[in-house]
């Protein structure tokens, strides 16, 4: 016999990545997110998913931009504050100690520890319940040396069940 459940239980663990948004010199933000995958090779295209009402969105709206930064795992304690967190209520740079530091083509900041960088312009967005895919064409992408040259692997940072983001769809 099978038994009803959360569909979302299934697709996780998944990678998280912290997107920027905003201006390095002006208001900006951090949000993360697991909805983020490649959507296509030519053109390169990543899509993320992320909430309607979220200051993120506000900000990827406003600029036509974002970068997707791949946090090592060491960084796990800075995603969840990124992920729990509003922009609208706190500076998430100020309160996690992470770096930002200027992207080389568009304004939204990288995040100096993370070890890969996608920087993305928005070619599209569609509206997807309570979130907005933004597809980004990615127009550059760079790592951390070692990691380029294949001398070491990225141990992504992995997360269980957000039990708590999610806790709305449990029938307990």
């Amino acid at each position: 016999m099978k038994t009803d459940v959360e569909y979302l239980r299934f697709m996780w663990p998944m990678r998280h990545f912290l997107i920027t948004s905003g201006d390095i010199e002006g208001k900006s933000n951090i949000i993360a997110v697991s909805f983020c995958m490649p959507v296509s090779k030519e053109p390169p295209l990543i899509a993320c998913a992320i909430g309607k009402r979220f200051y993120s969105s506000e900000l990827i709206e406003e600029t036509g931009e974002f970068v997707v930064n791949v946090p090592p795992q060491e960084l796990r304690r800075q995603i969840q504050y990124c992920g729990f967190n509003s922009g609208y209520d706190v500076d998430k740079f100020k309160e996690t100690g992470l770096t930002p530091k200027p992207a080389r083509k568009v304004k939204a900041p990288i995040i100096d520890e993370c070890e890969a960088h996608m920087e993305c312009k928005v070619r599209q967005e569609i509206e997807t319940g309570d979130k907005r895919l933004f597809i980004g064409e990615v127009i550059e992408a760079y790592a951390d040396e070692a990691l380029a040259r294949g001398e070491r692997s990225v141990e992504y940072a992995k997360g269980d069940f957000p039990k708590r983001v999610y806790a709305i769809r449990f029938r307990e």
